[in-house]
This record gives structure tokens, sequence and C-alpha cells, in this order.
């Protein structure tokens, strides 16, 4: 998550997602649904219906985003949170980062991949390698051996779903099949819980909070903390004192 403060700062992390109520439409996450996309493709036109920020067609007509009006690319973004990641580990390490082996999606086309280590470059890395997700989670879990296995490995992210088939022999590692589906991960998940909230709260008030983007904001923070809470328990609760207001006051969510 990257924002954009009034006072010309740029926050990235925990700092930019705990302002994201108060400032939304200067606030970019999900950046990696728009790498390397074009601006009137399918999957950009589903995600703005979402984003609380602008997005807008740039050069060769890919997806850019505006914000306070001034265009960025997905890469620009993205080199935000490779800076601050470069950082961390300079100071966690004590010495200069140069190098960088970046991963992504096994489905990623040679536009997203090339835009990914563009990404890298901007962050003053030198990009050594772009791989897979699912090679790395591979060698993550010691599966490097000289043994031929073909194994599957499933990752469920942020953003997607998918699952790919690896034969591995000689330690090298070759992706077979790869598929997925691109709107079912934890972002889906707080949306769908969203929805839910919003249709029930609508029903009930006549209130309806996606026309309200702090609401919304406020919705969202609070959709992924009782995501998080389900993955423990059977059941929890949202509760939101003051999400909104009409004529005759304000209003709650509980």
């Amino acid at each position: 998550m990257v924002a954009f403060t009034d006072k010309g700062e740029i926050l990235v992390g925990q700092v930019a997602k705990r302002q994201a109520i108060t400032n939304p439409e200067n606030t970019i996450y999900s950046v990696k649904r728009l790498i390397g996309r074009k601006f009137n493709s399918d999957e950009v036109v589903h995600a703005m219906k979402r984003l609380p920020y602008k997005v807008v067609s740039g050069p060769n007509g890919d997806a850019y985003v505006e914000i306070r009006g001034k265009q960025y690319s997905p890469a620009e973004i993205s080199a935000k949170i490779l800076m601050k990641l470069k950082q961390a580990a300079e100071d966690y390490l004590g010495e200069k980062v140069t190098d960088a082996v970046i991963t992504v999606p096994a489905y990623f086309n040679d536009a997203q991949r090339q835009d990914t280590k563009n990404a890298g470059a901007i962050a003053g890395l030198n990009v050594l390698r772009i791989i897979n997700e699912p090679t790395a989670a591979s060698l993550a879990y010691g599966l490097d051996s000289k043994k031929e296995e073909k194994i599957a490995v499933y990752d469920l992210g942020g953003g997607t779903f998918d699952i790919s088939i690896l034969e591995i022999g000689e330690g090298v590692f070759e992706v077979k099949s790869t598929n997925g589906d691109t709107y079912l991960g934890g972002d889906d998940f707080d949306t769908a819980l969203i929805d839910f909230i919003v249709a029930s709260y609508l029903q009930e008030s006549g209130i309806d909070l996606k026309k309200d983007k702090m609401a919304l904001q406020r919705l969202k923070e609070a959709a992924e903390k009782a995501k998080i809470e389900l993955s423990t328990v059977m059941e929890t609760e949202v509760n939101l004192p003051f999400i909104t207001a009409d004529a005759s006051g304000p209003k709650h969510l509980s």
C-alpha cells in the first residue's frame, strides 16, 4: 500500500494503511492487478469498480493511476514498495543491497514481467531474475533435490488463487501448467464481506454506504479484521460507531 499525503509525503506499508480511512482516493493498493495491463482490458475495468483511487489511460493505452493531477505507472508505485523493502533489508544487514530476484505469479505475461523488472530498476535494484512464485515456494520448502518428480503448488494470495504443476529434475524447475482465478484472494474475501454488510445495512437503514468513500474504507478495514478472526473462530462481530450520518444525525453499524 502506497499513500500520497496533502503535504507531499509518500507513505508505504502500515503507515499508509493507517491513514487510508481519511485519504482513500490517494491511497494505492492492489496495484499488482494493474501492472502490465491495458486500461481497457477486462481485468482493469473490473478492478476499477472497487478501487477508490483514479485509474486512467496512460501512454500506449496502459493503465496508470492519477494522484492529485499527476499520473503514475503501476511500475512506479510498485517501486515505492521495493524501495521500502530495500531500505529495510539494508538496515537489517548493515550493508548496501544492489541485486534482487523478484517473484511473480506464474500466469504473468511478458509485459507484466517486464513492468515488474522496471519497478526494480526504478527502485535502484539490479534485477537478476524474475522467477515464478510457485518455483520460489518449492525452493523455500527445500524441493530442489536431484530426484525427478512432479509437484502441485497452491498459492492463495491477496489477489489470486492459483495452482501450478511443476516438474523438477536435476535441480531444474519447469512450470508445466498453471491456472487459477485472478479475483479469488484475500482482497476478494474482504469484498464479499463488505458487500454482505453493505446490503444488510441498506436493508435495515435505507442508507447505501457505497456512496460514502470514507465509510467504505472503514468497512474495508473492519472486513479484513473480521476475515482474520474467522480463520480461528466460527463467528465474529463488526461494530462501527458513527459509520455515516443523515439529516437525523450520526448512524452506527453493529
